[in-house]
């Protein structure tokens, strides 16, 4: 997304692992992250991390708070592991120029509308990627990129100081319990799962 200073980054599951680290990088890079969570005690634990405003996708409607919370100009960038059932409120809240950055579909990835005119009307443009493994070469790009512009703030002397946030911790025999409480979206953070040496 190429993330620049000021900018506005609308985060969607912002208390998942995922979305805890991104509040937390959209900070590193001095930008304002704003998240949607489904309980107000993630919302707290997003604000804890960093978040400027959050709001709870199920019972407000995210763009409209996106939109006022803004003063009217939507955010310049939105990390969306929802997809399909998110994109008319995506783009609601999306600037003019706005990247949407997709990289998950737990709604599945149907579209019923006018996706393309909507966002070519606001020249805006969809990025798409898989938390995965990737070829080496793209790979090793990644890693020196993180090895050179965040992994400093992960030692105890930086400020700011980045903090990964663990839910639990669960033996790898009981990873089927650990998968239900993910399943449930009841973690706040990452769920780590113990392998045996």
């Amino acid at each position: 997304g190429k993330i620049q200073k000021g900018e506005r980054v609308l985060i969607h599951a912002g208390a998942s692992g995922v979305g805890m680290a991104a509040v937390q990088l959209v900070r590193l890079a001095k930008a304002i992250p704003i998240v949607t969570a489904g309980t107000q005690e993630k919302l707290k634990a997003t604000a804890n991390a960093g978040a400027a405003a959050g709001f709870n996708y199920k019972n407000e409607d995210f763009s409209e708070k996106v939109l006022a919370f803004t003063q009217g100009s939507g955010v310049d960038i939105i990390l969306d592991c929802v997809g399909g059932s998110y994109w008319e409120k995506n783009l609601n809240c999306l600037s003019t120029d706005g990247r949407w950055i997709i990289y998950g579909l737990l709604s599945g990835g149907e579209v019923h509308g006018d996706l393309l005119a909507r966002l070519l009307s606001k020249r805006a443009s969809i990025y798409t990627t898989l938390l995965r493994s990737r070829d080496k070469e793209a790979s090793n790009g990644c890693q020196q990129s993180f090895t050179e512009n965040v992994l400093p703030y992960f030692s105890g002397g930086t400020s700011p100081h980045l903090q990964p946030l663990v839910d639990s911790v669960y033996p790898l025999h009981e990873i089927a319990g650990a998968h239900r409480i993910m399943e449930d979206n009841k973690n706040i953070g990452k769920i780590v799962i113990e392998v045996p040496a």
